[in-house]
């Protein structure tokens, strides 16, 4: 019974990277017309819009307005990652993690490819997911991206108003061993940078007989480029953010049988202390809830917006579950515009949009 259930887990573990689950990876081809029509931006009006927005509590009601709706902005992608809002021209960027690219999407213009290779600059050929995951500026407003294939940390060297493949490695190994797979980040006021490493982005995912740590770690690449392991206790570390007052680490961990946020306290040396469950959702995964914990964001206020199963969770800074953006497919990450009044969110083959408040 134990290699049996064993053997179960890693089955789904090998068809839930980036959160999700086996019939949305089987399925995933259809949604995003692999091999058919390209990428494409929504016509300007009307927008088509899906899901529902789910109120628990009547605290939300002052975070995401009564009528608010989930509108598609672009479709037709392999699988969407890592929105990033660009104040400084107005657009957002997403990366297609198969497809090896990053997107640009800014209203009424046409979708555009912004940068190719994104996550892997090799000349081999290579399966799984390649791309560029996770996406953030750096303090001198510099693209910092999470590549999968190069299995690192790197800065782009081009400004963003002329965008290049050419890379800076910020990090790509601890102790000796090379990372898997860097997946999502997230950067302090002090310039650390807080990153997760899954197995996800390995040609054969969980299992990869190329991957060289023991363990799926969660990362603090200091101002000064030391790497520092914070934790080795999640199974399959995945979204990673910052509470405004820098104090506190939140983790999701996408795995179907321990479908957790978790929270660390950051300690003045830098590490964490041992954490704690901020949320379970193990309860609620199957198909009815598609999807697992996987990207997350944190407002001014401190709720969380954290991609989950059936859509995307809010919560307060307490933990409290103040209702689901259910967008009816696996969610991968979420962004805020600079004010925070808008919510965009990566969603299988879709760039969505809620206007929060």
């Amino acid at each position: 019974m134990a290699a049996a259930r064993i053997l179960i887990l890693l089955s789904l573990l090998a068809a839930c990277a980036g959160g999700r689950s086996a019939d949305e990876g089987a399925a995933r081809g259809d949604e995003a017309g692999a091999g058919n029509a390209p990428p494409v931006a929504s016509p300007a009006a009307p927008l088509r819009t899906v899901g529902t927005i789910e109120r628990l509590d009547p605290a939300i009601d002052s975070l995401i307005r009564p009528d608010a709706v989930i509108e598609v902005l672009a479709e037709g992608f392999q699988w969407a990652e890592g929105p990033l809002w660009i104040e400084r021209g107005g657009y957002v960027l997403f990366s297609d993690v198969p497809a090896n690219r990053i997107y640009r999407w800014k209203e009424g213009e046409d979708l555009d490819v912004w940068l190719e290779p994104s996550g892997y600059t090799g000349d081999a050929p290579r399966g799984g997911e390649p791309g560029s995951n996770g996406l953030l500026l750096d303090a001198a407003g510099g693209l910092v991206l999470c590549q999968h294939g190069d299995r690192r940390i790197a800065r782009m060297e081009a400004p963003l108003t002329a965008p290049g493949p050419a890379f800076t490695t910020l990090a790509d190994a601890y102790d000796g061993m090379r990372f898997s797979s860097p997946n999502d980040a997230a950067i302090d006021r002090d310039g650390a940078l807080y990153f997760t490493d899954p197995p996800y982005g390995l040609p054969e995912g969980p299992g990869d007989p190329t991957q060289e740590t023991p363990f799926n770690g969660v990362y603090r690449l200091g101002p000064g480029g030391e790497v520092t392991l914070l934790t080795d206790q999640l199974s399959l570390p995945n979204g990673i953010a910052l509470s405004p007052d820098g104090k506190t680490l939140y983790v999701s961990n996408s795995d179907p049988e321990r479908a957790i946020w978790m929270a660390y306290d950051l300690l003045p040396s830098g590490a964490v202390d041992s954490g704690r469950v901020f949320f379970d959702a193990t309860d609620l995964v199957g198909d009815a809830n598609p999807g697992l914990p996987d990207g997350l964001k944190v407002d001014a206020a401190g709720n969380l917006f954290a991609t989950g199963p059936g859509g995307v969770f809010v919560f307060s800074p307490a933990g409290r579950h103040l209702g689901t953006i259910r967008t009816t497919v696996a969610t991968a990450n979420a962004a805020f515009d600079r004010d925070g009044a808008t919510l965009y969110l990566t969603a299988s083959a879709t760039l969505l949009r809620v206007r929060l408040r």
